[in-house]
């Protein structure tokens, strides 16, 4: 296990969520694609409160409850996003990101990139307005994520993960049509998954330490926005597992890195090949470091999950949980996110019985 902090966080005198590092962005232009991307900007508190009440009809407030584990420290509480009505917290964005299309974007359609969780909550968000959506899937995704997502009404293209992670970048792909909804790197997104800080904050005002898993970094960093402007004072951390964790080493580094030894593994909701640098920038001031955990500590963590609490936590939506208990976060208290919940029941019972 490792955690790795930033050398340059928030400093006295800053506004919280919007430090010196923040205050001034350039366009993003890449020559293979037709259009400008919009510079980083921090998601303001109006913001979030407006997408809040934007997805309040589509989303679940979902509960925070205290993990009952064997230890005396540290003091956990479970953020139980998977209960919501794709089993991800991907919705809270998605729903935000896809309202505020105009009407003519929609009216073109809706695709995404996705393993699983973020292709459901575009292609939810996309049957509530009756519009066609399409998702270009990682090819190991799950089988169980993939049907949910044809299920909600989406088209699906499978194709490998570098090909994918290249068109998220990019943010094009041969064949998809329609308007873009990035599944990390877009701000209406990321105000969106920051309602989830605002629940957090409401139901634990003493909250000491945030952690989120990190994929794309949409969610740690929606969290944080959040909470950074109401509750300065609260760390934010995120959760990588030990095969894929550009984050940590980002944090290490302090700039956005690579991952060489990506490896994929049954965290298929969590963990990329490297940091976006816009994402990196989006993180600054706002997310304090990432702690990185094994694939052992992840299962464990599933199983401590459903015999505790009965809940189902996919290996993603278990990494906040195995950073808490590994002492590295802290004594509390401390909200671990379970960010999803989608994995077939299968492959859970076959994780959490490995010995």
């Amino acid at each position: 296990m490792s955690i790795a902090l930033p050398e340059n966080t928030t400093h006295p005198g800053e506004t919280p969520g919007c430090p010196r590092a923040r205050r001034t962005h350039s366009l993003t232009y890449n020559s293979r694609m037709p259009t400008v991307v919009t510079p980083v900007r921090p998601v303001t508190l109006d913001e979030i409160y407006a997408a809040r009440e934007r997805i309040r009809g589509v989303i679940t407030r979902t509960p925070l409850i205290k993990l009952r584990h064997d230890a005396a420290a540290p003091e956990i509480w479970l953020k139980l996003d998977n209960l919501q009505p794709i089993n991800a917290f991907k919705i809270r964005g998605a729903a935000n990101a896809v309202a505020m299309l105009t009407p003519e974007e929609r009216a073109k359609g809706v695709w995404t990139i996705s393993a699983g969780n973020a292709g459901q909550g575009v292609a939810y968000a996309a049957r509530e307005y009756g519009i066609p959506c399409s998702v270009l899937a990682i090819e190991t995704a799950p089988e169980t994520k993939i049907e949910r997502m044809r299920n909600l009404g989406a088209r699906i293209v499978k194709a490998p993960f570098d090909a994918c992670w290249k068109a998220m970048e990019e943010r094009r792909f041969e064949g998809m049509e329609g308007s873009f909804v990035h599944p990390f790197d877009d701000h209406n997104f990321i105000a969106g998954n920051a309602s989830l800080g605002l629940e957090i904050l409401e139901d634990l005002p003493n909250v000491r330490t945030v952690i989120a898993a990190i994929g794309g970094g949409g969610l740690v960093s929606g969290i944080g926005s959040a909470i950074r402007q109401l509750a300065p004072s609260v760390k934010i951390l995120g959760a990588e597992p030990e095969t894929a964790a550009p984050g940590a080493r980002s944090f290490e580094k302090a700039s956005a890195q690579q991952f060489d030894e990506w490896q994929p593994s049954f965290v298929d909701g969590a963990g990329g090949k490297s940091m976006f640098p816009r994402m990196w920038e989006r993180m600054q001031g706002i997310v304090d470091g990432s702690i990185v955990v094994t694939l052992d500590e992840t299962k464990r963590a599933m199983r401590l999950v459903a015999e505790k609490v009965r809940v189902i936590a996919e290996g993603a939506g278990a990494l906040a949980v195995a950073a808490a208990l590994s002492g590295k976060a802290g004594e509390g208290p401390i909200v671990a996110v379970i960010s999803g919940g989608n994995i077939d029941l299968k492959k859970f019972a076959e994780l959490i019985e490995a010995r």
